[in-house]
């Protein structure tokens, strides 16, 4: 069977936990990812004398197994790694640096030969060589997932290394990897960390036009360069150039003259406002050129990056750059840099981004997307604030699919929306100093919920409240004027219908019928249209390829549906199909694009993975179920009254406490043994008649549990028997449209339920908070201090 990815994940976590013990989680991702990288090159490239990667003997997973339980483990995991990395130029450096042998860190003796071989055992039982369809990169996404989940647990201080994938992602498309245009064409990354922004780029470039873009990376940090020359050849860049060593004092890419390499993209993530950024470089003497329109502060680094990447772009190039808001309005020496770098139009893009998205620093950050082909004619700079779509993910936030989709698609099609985006022209820029502060330009607060203090005093709903919820009334006009009708006053309203009917009224006018029914309309075209596609998955079929294309159909068809698009958003509907993709039906497409449509496991084994027994039970034996059920309830209903009698009579001096055990339960052998101890006492009828009863109904129960046993058993073997039965028609029902079909209908439907409840709870909070005047609540004061001064009185007391 193939390997679900999300068991490879939790596997590989799995030997994580085996290694971690008290060690830094920035020291013992080398272990782990170096393990993971020998399994794999071992697994593809093991006796392929063609191969981009020589795995000698001596130099193998293999190896590693055969050094399960000796003694000097440590060091021959060690020499293995030592042959695979000399028999490869590229790894020399890389994947050698962890020592498998350090006793402070992996522990003594047996201690150290117990974790180092059940660490080995993990690894052995995964099969990477036949799991691993062409475009889907299941170990490129294991090694994603291990370094967002060592970044997560390394802390502010040693995080750095990893950009979150989501925000790669958004860069790679922002700068037009997707319309790269020829194979020569390069992308640079001067503080590529582990490479994941990197790879990203390259991924998106690769997946749209088919071309393999050159890959440059300077990293400073010794560790982290090996990681990313592990990343590139676990995703196939095997030919990618990365570097070690301080970029802004010794680049590494240079040109025929001496110069920068120039590069048609560039992506990057540098430290954020980093100190010591001048060390071992005089800007005032660079021999780069690169300071030319300034020299950043001497203790904040953050446009040395910037003016570094500038120069190193070709004059058709474009560039994606992380950095800190502070970029956007700082003054002194950066606020003259950024006024040239407007003048001179090369900023295309500003995107502000959620803070706590990275692991370096909870500080919120921005996208600063530069663009020199188009600098000349540049009129104004397009601005997105995305600060407010993410989710909360443990404690660091993250973009969803949506999110990122809307980002990119904002962007692209250069729409404005309002509190989201704006191309804001550079005449405003100039107006306002050159200052690039989003908030400036872009308000994205949420409208106030005012309080109405005449509504309070005299009654009635403003209407400026209800015309807030325009929206709704574009699309549902009768509805309005079913609810509400005028107050005496102008400016104001009241309810037509009673304050508990309101959810009913709307739920059930017709206008609402009718918007619920062109909703679920929509979705069934769009099931239609892709069932047989569903139904169709074939072995060797790239499942990110049917997610692409359904996700992106799906949004198509609610983002052009009208009057339905005003009241549900598209990209949420669209998360939904990526969630359930990521939980659920990722998994399920990878196995049969690996395995085919199979019911049965290759043990003839029930594939209950794939088709979970409930769907068989439900489509063919629901009436079996429904006995089975109503069994249940029977069984239930005597277990209830067992429990009403010990609950009623099980106390300290109840009739039924001499018959319970040392442990103060009640057993049926207990029951019975005191029936025993007082069948002659007559003073204990009434004991004896309730333990009678309490016997009867523990008899009844026990023959009830084995009655639905016995049918339970008996239906497990009708299911397992259907199985075996299943026919490739039949498959494709009980997959396609009961699973996931179904699964994503609720999904769709919760949308709906969620934009009527919205409806429907603005319409009741105002209600409520204006149901009764000030006047009226004074009077109800007045009445209800009458009383009590009236009993007051009657008790010899005046107010």
């Amino acid at each position: 069977m193939a390997l679900k990815k999300s068991e490879l994940y939790s596997s590989l976590w799995k030997s994580c936990d085996e290694l971690r013990g008290g060690m830094d989680a920035s020291q013992y991702k080398d272990y782990v990812l170096v393990l993971l990288f020998v399994k794999y090159v071992s697994d593809k490239y093991a006796g392929d004398p063609d191969a981009l990667i020589e795995v000698p003997i001596g130099g193998r997973f293999a190896d590693m197994v055969a050094a399960k339980g000796s003694k000097e483990i440590g060091d021959q995991l060690n020499q293995i790694i030592a042959r695979l990395a000399y028999a490869n130029e590229n790894l020399r450096g890389a994947i050698n640096v962890a020592d498998f042998n350090d006793e402070e860190k992996l522990g003594k003796g047996k201690d150290m030969v117990d974790r180092l071989t059940r660490l080995v055992s993990i690894f052995e039982g995964l099969d990477f060589g036949r799991n691993r369809a062409e475009g889907d990169d299941l170990l490129g996404d294991a090694y994603e997932y291990l370094m967002r989940h060592f970044a997560t647990e390394s802390g502010k201080s040693k995080g750095q290394f990893y950009t979150p994938a989501e925000v790669s992602r958004v860069m790679a498309q922002v700068i037009g990897l997707g319309e790269a245009k020829q194979a020569t064409q390069s992308i640079y990354d001067p503080a590529c960390g582990s490479g994941s922004l990197l790879l990203k780029a390259h991924d998106e470039a690769k997946s749209r036009t088919g071309l393999d873009l050159a890959l440059y990376g300077q990293e400073m940090d010794n560790a982290t360069s090996a990681l990313a020359r592990m990343n590139m050849v676990l995703h196939d860049c095997p030919t990618a150039e990365i570097w070690q060593d301080n970029t802004l004092s010794r680049p590494h890419f240079l040109g025929e003259r001496g110069g920068l390499k120039t590069f048609d993209f560039i992506v990057a993530n540098p430290p954020f406002s980093t100190k010591a950024w001048t060390s071992g470089l005089n800007p005032a003497n660079d021999l780069y050129e690169r300071f030319e329109w300034g020299i950043p502060p001497e203790k904040n680094g953050d446009y040395a990056f910037l003016l570094h990447i500038l120069k190193s772009l070709k004059s058709t190039g474009k560039a994606g750059v992380i950095l800190p808001h502070g970029v956007l309005f700082r003054g002194g020496a950066e606020g003259s840099i950024r006024t040239q770098l407007v003048q001179q139009g090369v900023i295309q893009a500003i995107i502000g981004l959620p803070a706590n998205l990275f692991y370096g620093t909870g500080i919120p950050a921005c996208i600063i997307v530069l663009d020199k082909e188009g600098a000349a004619g540049r009129k104004g700079i397009f601005m997105l604030d995305a600060s407010k779509g993410f989710i909360k993910d443990g404690n660091k936030n993250r973009l969803r699919e949506r999110d990122i989709h809307k980002i990119v698609d904002t962007l692209s099609r250069r729409q404005e929306v309002p509190q989201y985006a704006r191309l804001v022209p550079l005449e405003e820029v100039a107006r306002n100093d050159y200052n690039l502060n989003l908030p400036r330009y872009i308000d994205s607060t949420e409208p106030e919920d005012l309080q109405d203090i005449a509504a309070h005093l005299q009654g009635g709903i403003p209407l400026r409240d209800i015309d807030g919820l325009h929206a709704y009334w574009q699309v549902l006009p009768s509805v309005r004027e079913t609810l509400f009708q005028p107050a005496e006053r102008p400016g104001y309203c009241q309810l037509r219908v009673a304050p508990g009917q309101i959810k009913a009224s709307i739920f059930q006018h017709p206008e609402f019928t009718s918007f619920n029914q062109s909703v679920t309309a929509l979705f069934d075209g769009w099931k239609a249209a892709h069932t047989q596609r569903l139904s169709s998955i074939a072995l060797g079929d790239r499942p990110k390829l049917l997610l692409e294309a359904l996700s992106e159909s799906l949004l198509y068809t609610f983002r052009h549906s009208g009057q339905v698009a005003t009241l549900i958003d598209p990209y949420a509907i669209y998360q939904h199909l990526m969630d359930y993709w990521a939980e659920t039906l990722q998994d399920d497409a990878w196995m049969l694009a690996t395995d085919g449509w199979a019911a049965l496991r290759s043990d003839g084994s029930p594939n209950a993975d794939l088709l979970p027994s409930a769907l068989l039970v439900a489509r063919y034996f629901a009436s079996e179920q429904a006995q089975l059920e109503q069994q249940q309830a029977q069984r239930d209903a005597i277990s209830r009254q067992l429990e009403e009698l010990e609950e009623e009579h099980g106390s300290d001096d109840g009739l039924l406490a001499e018959a319970k055990n040392d442990k103060g339960k009640l057993t049926a052998k207990g029951v019975k043994d005191r029936l025993k101890a007082i069948k002659a006492d007559p003073s204990a009828t009434e004991e004896r008649l309730l333990l009678q009863q309490y016997a009867a109904l523990a008899d009844q129960e026990a023959s009830a549990n084995k009655q639905l046993k016995a049918a339970e058993k008996a239906l497990e073997a009708q299911v397992a028997a259907r199985y075996a039965q299943l026919t490739r028609p039949e498959l494709e029902t009980l997959l396609v449209v009961d699973k996931w079909l179904t699964a994503l209908t609720e999904r769709v439907q919760s949308e709906l339920d969620r934009m009527s409840q919205q409806l429907t709870g603005r319409i009741q909070q105002l209600a409520q908070r204006y149901a009764t005047p000030l006047p009226q609540l004074a009077q109800e004061v007045e009445a209800l201090q009458a009383k009590v001064n009236a009993h007051l009185k009657k008790m010899g007391f005046e107010v």
